[in-house]
């Protein structure tokens, strides 16, 4: 039997569902109205705090190389004779299914191929390179950088100071404050259960358009939603096992998969070539990474650009920070402090790095020998299928891509469930599966309301609406991160000048 406290008498997780109704209601009640006011507010949100998020980002990424360098960095999560509950390949896994998960194959070649054809900086090299260094940016160490913070402040709360995994933990001064506590745990649940809806409805919809290309046919909003029940019962399942026997086999089977993947295009096309852009574009990011992350002089994009492409990343990564930097120090006990934020902040980048290289240059070669292009790989749903529509095997690859896609909205779905979990249950980090019960339904419920609604509202993008709104939620993260940081900083300050007196 499942022994559930009355959900009234649990403010985070009866605070978040009836907001999550409230929210739902108002939605269906006024689309439009909605609509407009989640565009104004995260266009808002970008125009006037996107510079600060770019100096966020550049701060994170410089502390957490000093931290990981210092001899700070020497300190277990869990004590000097703590072992990894995981391995280093399984920690890999579930770090980057976590926090990538199905937008690799999203973006896989729209985005390289859409940099190349509008570079966003003239810096003087190859407009190749400039796309693979941008988007390199975009998904490289900063996005790491907003997880790998939260991951190191959440997992010494939870292993050095043996406190909660909840992000109000954090801050010592809120332990004698609970309203204010309860409401920044509660946003942090509904900045998880957005992101996670919109991952989970855009997979569906993106997976129902590889289907409607295999089969050269238009599908219905039915075969989303019984992709959408099929995703959150496996997810259910795998968080139902828990963390070893569930998230981490489907995680390490969905890098697998990836892998293959990717040595099958890297094999098809100049491998020799591959590896020198990579190096080449690879060195121009580190080289330019600080003007970058700074939007100065010729590296500065315009703000147009900026409010669409790298403002809108940073705050969607983010948004997803407490989510995933949670999930990310649930699974580094018994890490140093230097393999966790190092680890976390140069394999998942570097592994992304060539991801992009080999698709994005594969997708060059293509629009090269076709000598002209008619937007094909426009669609950030449909690229991935058109793009591998030209290799040897294409039905197969297709196939394959599909599962890949399943797996890793079941890998970010099963990670995301575990941590509301953590969050209503009081940050306990194994939560009783009473909550994982009831976080998989409402997220599947919610999923598929979101679905319906963009099928009643052909004329609205709710996917895209609900996407926006994690810029609205991460501009409070954003802020809290400086807080937090800052608390953190004196806390292990003060503790090392004690300890050295």
């Amino acid at each position: 039997m499942l022994h559930v406290k009355p959900i009234k008498k649990n403010p985070v997780l009866f605070g978040t569902l009836i907001i999550l109704g409230l929210f739902t209601l108002i939605t269906f009640l006024d689309t439009a109205g909605f609509y407009t006011y989640i565009e104004k507010s995260s266009l808002w949100v970008r125009q006037w705090f996107g510079k600060f998020y770019l100096y966020l980002g550049l701060g994170c990424v410089l502390l957490i190389i000093i931290l990981a360098l210092s001899p700070f960095g020497k300190k277990k999560l869990g004590g000097a004779q703590t072992k990894p509950e995981f391995s280093l390949w399984a920690w890999i896994a579930m770090l980057y299914s976590a926090g990538m998960g199905s937008g690799i194959l999203l973006r896989a070649v729209q985005e390289p191929v859409f940099m190349w054809r509008n570079p966003p900086i003239q810096s003087g090299l190859d407009t190749k390179i400039i796309a693979l260094e941008y988007t390199f940016y975009q998904w490289g160490f900063t996005a790491w950088a907003f997880y790998g913070i939260f991951a190191l402040i959440i997992g010494y709360s939870l292993f050095k100071k043996e406190g909660t995994a909840l992000v109000s933990a954090t801050i010592s001064t809120l332990q004698n404050r609970a309203k204010l506590r309860i409401s920044i745990d509660i946003l942090a649940s509904l900045t998880t259960v957005f992101g996670l809806i919109a991952a989970i409805a855009l997979g569906a919809t993106q997976i129902t358009g590889g289907l409607n290309h295999l089969f050269s046919q238009e599908l219905d909003i039915g075969t989303a939603i019984a992709l959408t029940i099929l995703i959150a019962t496996i997810a259910f399942l795998s968080v139902w096992g828990g963390m070893h026997k569930g998230i981490k086999r489907i995680s390490q089977l969905n890098i697998l998969v990836t892998l293959a993947l990717l040595l099958f295009v890297f094999a098809q096309g100049e491998m020799v070539y591959f590896l020198k852009q990579l190096a080449i574009a690879g060195f121009a990011y580190i080289k330019d990474f600080i003007p970058l992350s700074l939007a100065i002089g010729k590296y500065n994009p315009g703000e147009q650009f900026l409010t669409d492409w790298t403002y809108y990343y940073w705050a969607f990564w983010l948004a997803w920070a407490p989510f995933t930097g949670i999930f990310i120090a649930r699974i580094s006990k018994g890490r140093s402090i230097r393999q966790l934020l190092l680890g976390v902040l140069l394999i998942p980048s570097l592994g992304t790095f060539i991801w992009f290289t080999v698709f994005g240059e594969s997708a060059f070669s293509l629009i090269e020998q076709w000598e002209s292009y008619n937007g094909e790989f426009n669609n950030v749903f449909s690229s991935i299928f058109m793009f591998l529509q030209h290799y040897p095997m294409a039905t197969f690859l297709n196939i394959v891509t599909l599962i890949l896609l399943v797996g890793f909205l079941v890998t970010s779905a099963d990670s995301a469930v575990f941590v509301l979990s953590m969050f209503s249950d009081k940050g306990r980090i194994n939560p009783k599966k009473s909550h994982r019960l009831i976080w998989s339904v409402s997220i599947s419920i919610f999923a598929i309301a979101l679905l319906l609604l963009g099928n009643a509202k052909p004329d609205i993008d709710v996917l895209q609406a609900l996407q926006k709104l994690l810029i609205i939620t991460s501009l409070p993260f954003a802020l809290f991160m400086v807080v937090m940081v800052s608390f953190f900083l004196r806390k292990i300050i003060l503790t090392y000048r004690f300890k050295t007196k």
